[in-house]
């Protein structure tokens, strides 16, 4: 099954599951105190986060890591790759973002699969943004 395969509320589960089993305690919402993030070498623990960002950042990154085992990604290039060395990746990361960004609360309502994409397309546009030796 791809991650396009499945809907919202399937991805919504098992990111929640994926959060749990990598935390201990949890916060239930964004307005409790938020526990640090575990196996993050640039962790402070003298920053208290007000909008759950470690727990983003470590949903994040659950993500990125489920994209690597989807079927286009199986060879060893992906698309992305073919794509960025042709010298179009700043269009094609900006365009996805902006894709995602107009999709979310439209084609299957508010999820955050969608905001995930646009996070992920960010963090290759700097990718590319680095690459092309941009200050």
């Amino acid at each position: 099954m791809s991650i396009d395969d499945i809907t919202p509320q399937q991805w919504d589960e098992m990111a929640r599951k994926s959060r749990e089993e990598k935390q201990m305690n949890l916060p239930l919402n964004s307005f409790e105190e938020e526990q640090p993030l575990m196996n993050n070498s640039r962790a402070n623990d003298d920053i208290q986060y007000r909008y759950n960002e470690g727990n983003s950042i470590a949903e994040l990154h659950d993500y990125i890591d489920s994209t690597y085992n989807q079927h286009y990604s199986k060879n060893k290039f992906q698309a992305t790759e073919f794509i960025i060395d042709g010298g179009h990746g700043e269009g094609f990361c900006i365009g996805n973002i902006m894709k995602y960004a107009q999709r979310y609360g439209n084609k299957d309502g508010y999820n955050r699969k969608d905001l995930l994409k646009v996070l992920h397309y960010a963090i290759i546009m700097l990718h590319v943004h680095d690459k092309e030796g941009r200050q």
